[in-house]
C-alpha cells in the first residue's frame, strides 16, 4: 500500500506535467473576441471609429474581406506549428496567413513584411514574398526565371506549391498546418504536404490573418512549440 507521502507526491508530478501539457499549446482565439490581435487596416486611419474587416460570429474568427488590411498578433512567435482551420463563407476567393511578419506596410502600403502562406482557392499553400525571402527546390521551376525574382514591386514573389487538388469542396472546412523550424517553413493542406521553404530571411515574427476581399470564417488557430517537423507523411 502507497504512503500518503509516496500518494501526494504522484499526484503534485500528474498535476506539474498536466500544467505543462496544457502550456505547450496555445489557442490564438478565444471564440469570443479579438484579444491578443490587433487591426492595420489603411483605410481605417481617417476613420479609426469604422467597423474593421475582422469580427467575431458564433464563436468563429471572421475576415470579412473588406476593407483590406491585416489582422495580426500581439505577439512575436518562433519554432512552432500553426493549425488552422478555415472555410469560405460565400463566393471562394482569396485569403491568406503571413508568418514572420515584422514591418507594417512595407510592400504596396498594406501588406507587413512577411512570408505569405496563401489561402487563395484552388492554390492554398503558395508562398508569396513580402519584402522578405524564401527558398524551395526547383525555384525556376516554381518561381519563374531567376533574373525575374525578388520581393517587392513587380517581382517574381509567388513560389508555386506542390500539389493540386488538395483544398476541400467550397463551404466544407481546410486544414491547414503551417510549421516554422528557424530559417525553414513547411505547410501541410488536408493531410498533403503542399510546400517547403528554407534559408527564409526570418526565423520569427508575428502572424497575421487578412482581409483581401473574400469572407472567411476561422474556427482553429492552434500554435504549439516545436523542435523538429512532423512527418512528410501525416495521419489524418
Amino acid at each position: 500500500m502507497q504512503s500518503l507521502k509516496t500518494l501526494g507526491l504522484v499526484v503534485l508530478v500528474t498535476v506539474a506535467f498536466q500544467a505543462f501539457a496544457a502550456e505547450e499549446s496555445k489557442t490564438l482565439f478565444n471564440g469570443k473576441d479579438l484579444a491578443g490581435w490587433h487591426q492595420d487596416v489603411p483605410k481605417l486611419d481617417n476613420k479609426p471609429d469604422s467597423p474593421g474587416p475582422f469580427i467575431v460570429r458564433d464563436g468563429m474568427l471572421v475576415s470579412l474581406g473588406r476593407p483590406g488590411g491585416h489582422l495580426i498578433t500581439d505577439e512575436v512567435y518562433e519554432n512552432y506549428r500553426l493549425e488552422v482551420e478555415y472555410r469560405f463563407a460565400g463566393k471562394p476567393g482569396n485569403c491568406g496567413v503571413l508568418v514572420h511578419a515584422s514591418t507594417p506596410r512595407a510592400l504596396y502600403e498594406m501588406f507587413p513584411k512577411s512570408i505569405e502562406v496563401q489561402m487563395h482557392h484552388e492554390n492554398a499553400g503558395d508562398f508569396w514574398c513580402i519584402a522578405q525571402d524564401i527558398q524551395v527546390p526547383d525555384m525556376e521551376k516554381r518561381r519563374g526565371p531567376k533574373a525575374e525574382w525578388g520581393v517587392d514591386g513587380d517581382k517574381q514573389r509567388r513560389i508555386l506549391n506542390l500539389t493540386d487538388g488538395s483544398e476541400k469542396k467550397p463551404g466544407e472546412w481546410n486544414h491547414m498546418v503551417i510549421e516554422c523550424l528557424g530559417n525553414e517553413i513547411k505547410v501541410w493542406v488536408n493531410n498533403d504536404l503542399v510546400n517547403y521553404g528554407f534559408g527564409c530571411e526570418a526565423s520569427k515574427g508575428q502572424i497575421a490573418l487578412q482581409a483581401e476581399g473574400s469572407e472567411v470564417e476561422f474556427k482553429k488557430l492552434l500554435l504549439t512549440p516545436i523542435t523538429e517537423f512532423s512527418p512528410e507523411k501525416k495521419a489524418e
